[in-house]
């Protein structure tokens, strides 16, 4: 029981540890996604079909 008391404290600093290098990660952009943007313009983009007028389709129907 007593190995707790030592488990613990030592767990919560490990875990200070990772935070804070994940908070170091973050400010200096480790994750910052530069390739995407550059490798996006290739694909091409899917048209949109627009839907007409259903007022149209029915007098066109109705003639």
């Amino acid at each position: 029981m007593s190995v707790i008391y030592l488990l613990i404290p030592i767990s919560i600093i490990i875990a200070i540890g990772f935070f804070i290098a994940f908070i170091r990660a973050v400010k200096t952009g480790q994750y910052d996604d530069d390739y995407t943007p550059s490798v996006r313009m290739l694909f091409d983009d899917e048209l949109k079909v627009e839907n007409p007028n259903p007022k149209q389709i029915t007098e066109e129907k109705q003639n």
